[in-house]
Parts: C-alpha cells; structure tokens; sequence
C-alpha cells in the first residue's frame, strides 16, 4: 500500500478530492504548501491520489459521492476534502459528501481550533482554543438511526427528530479531549444542556467526567451551551479545549471561527484512531469560484494538523515538523499583512500561497 524510501520510512499517501466552487482554487493551493512543507522538513514527498466527488462525480459517475471514489478512501489513511455545494446538486442527489464520507469512515473525532493570529483583525484577540466535537451521532438527523433518517413526519403538521448518545461515543470523543489537553493548557470545559436534555446530555457529560477520572492532571469543569457562547464573546481566552456534542459543536466553533478573524482561517480535522481527513469548516462559495480571490488558509491549517496527525500516528518526525512549518508560515504571513479579502487584504489566492511557500522554508 505505501511506497518505502528509507528503511523504516512510510511515505504519505494522501487522497485530494477538490470538491465544489472555490473548491479546486484552494486543494491546489494546499497541495502545493503540502508539497514545499515536506520538502523543507526533508520528509519524503507525498503520493497524491486525485479523486472525485460533488459536480465532479456528477460528470464522470451520475453521482456527487461515486463508489469508486469510497472504494479509493478505503485504501488510504488520510486525504484532503475541498469544499462542497450539495445545495446545488439534482433533487435526486442532494447528499452532503463530507458527512457521508465521515459516517462511512467512522471519523468519530472533529478537532476544530480556533486561534487569532497578529497581524489579523479579530474579535477575540487572545482567543486559542480547540473544539473537539463529537461526529458520529446526537442530533444530526444523516447519521443517527440504525436504518433511514432520524427525521419524520407523523403527520404533514408535525415534524420530529430523533437525538441519539451513546456511552461508548462519549467515552472516545472525551478521551480525544483529554489526550488534547495534555499537550495545551490542561483544561477541559464539557459543554452540554443536561438542565433541559437530562438523560441524553446528562449522559455526555457524566461520561465525561467519569473519562476525567484517568487524567488527573487535567483540570475539568462544564457549562451550558448557551452559557458557553455568550462567554466565548466576552472572554474567549478562558478556555482551552472543549468538548461536546455533534450540533452544539459546529455552531460554537462556527462561532469561535469569526472570533478568530473569519471562517477563512477555521481548520478541521476529521479522524479516527486510523484514518484523518482535512476539511476547511467554510463553505465551496459559488459566487467566488474561479476568480483567485478565495482564502486558502483554513485547508492549508487543516493539511498540517493532518501532517501531524500522520506523523504522530507513524513516529515520523519530519512529517510532523511538515505541519509546524506550515502553520508557522501562515503566521508569517499575517504578520506581515499579506492576506485576502476577506480578511481585508489584498492577496490573491495564489499570491498568498506563494508568500506561503516561500516562507515554510525558514529555519
């Protein structure tokens, strides 16, 4: 499966699925950072296996999510996912590819950081956190029964959901946690609504504490979540990493993602204990497909927390130095006040990549 170039040496293979809208502009981008990363770390260079999905699917298969592409995914331990536009697919085909990818994969995991950087205009300057989000069940009505959509309608009036937690999910997604919070600021904030939802989000957050027990050296507290977001607003730097549920954590670190700066600059990654895909928290945006104007910061963040997921997982050293270089880069740049539009810039999509690049080659 993996091409040797040294003795003990794994050489990465990583899918690239470009996705919709903005969605090739900015997986070249992050290929291409990828690419000079790995090269500077002196890491072997990565395999790339290009792979459909969204419009593109459409075209070769007659489906935005195509078997062949699954089958290739199944063959790999990592891969980089570009944005998707489900919202413009046939009626027939409105499937939302990430979530389906990260069901059939089992990527329990979705570590979302959210960091200002300076140099960048942000709501909450001193914000640097992670949201780690359970991804697998609670209230997502795709991936939450064991056959069909855990949405109905009893009658054309009434509308119904279904929530589902369990202690075996809660257990991993707290361990993720914990494991996280060694390496940060050790503290964990568990972030639920058992006052209302007392037998589901009372479980999550009593499994939680019960995962606590094997990390005494990390500090654990919990909150409401509404309580979570009006304290994100007024003293983000508060907190450290948080976990919780699967809606819950998409809009808080939708949230904490503006407070950052912009969406353009929110990592996320997808992982199990053996698979990662990288996945930028923004959306394919249409409107800017084509005109070089997009941020490829966030997949670019996302691809190195994959190095360092793959690097970890592989005892590789160098690809892991891979991640740090880009991240460092992105810094740079910032700092600098090279950045896109969206963060009041100048920078082209492609302008930025390459200040990018030039600067992941700085010891």
């Amino acid at each position: 499966m993996r091409n040797h170039e040294g003795p003990g040496e794994r050489r990465i293979r990583l899918g690239l699925i470009d996705g919709d809208g903005i969605g090739p502009e900015v997986v070249s981008a992050t290929r291409r950072v990828v690419d000079e990363a790995l090269a500077a770390a002196g890491a072997a260079p990565a395999d790339w296996v290009p792979l459909p999905i969204g419009h593109a699917g459409l075209a070769e298969h007659g489906t935005p999510l195509p078997e062949p592409t699954l089958d290739a995914l199944a063959d790999l331990d990592a891969w980089i996912l570009g944005p998707h536009d489900n919202a413009s697919y046939p009626a027939e085909h409105r499937i939302a590819p990430g979530g389906a990818i990260r069901k059939r994969f089992e990527l329990y995991a979705n570590v979302r950081p959210a960091r200002a950087f300076a140099g960048v205009r942000a709501a909450a300057p001193d914000i640097d956190l992670v949201i780690v989000r359970e991804n697998s069940e609670g209230f997502y009505a795709d991936r939450n029964m064991f056959a069909g959509s855990g949405e109905f309608r009893p009658t054309e009036d009434v509308a119904m959901a279904v929530g589902v937690v369990t202690r075996a999910a809660c257990e991993r997604i707290a361990h993720e946690a914990f494991r996280l919070a060694a390496t940060r600021r050790k503290h964990v904030t568990v972030v639920h609504k058992a006052n209302v939802l007392p037998m589901t989000m009372g479980l999550f957050r009593d499994v939680c504490y019960d995962v606590a027990r094997d990390y005494p050296g990390i500090e654990v507290d919990d909150e409401h979540v509404d309580a979570t977001a009006a304290h994100l607003v007024r003293a983000a730097s508060d907190y450290d990493v948080l976990v919780t549920e699967n809606l819950f954590g998409d809009i808080l670190s939708d949230l904490a993602g503006e407070l950052s700066g912009s969406l353009g600059l929110a990592a996320s990654l997808n992982c199990s204990a053996t698979r990662a895909m990288a996945q930028a928290v923004h959306g394919a945006a249409p409107a800017l497909a084509g005109h070089n104007r997009a941020n490829p910061a966030a997949l670019q963040l996302s691809a190195a927390m994959l190095l360092h997921w793959w690097g970890t997982r592989h005892g590789d050293q160098r690809v892991r130095a891979a991640g740090d270089r880009i991240e460092r880069a992105i810094a740079s740049a910032y700092h600098a006040g090279i950045a896109t539009a969206d963060l009041g810039g100048l920078a082209s999509t492609s302008e930025f990549t390459e200040q990018v690049c030039a600067r992941v080659h700085r010891r």
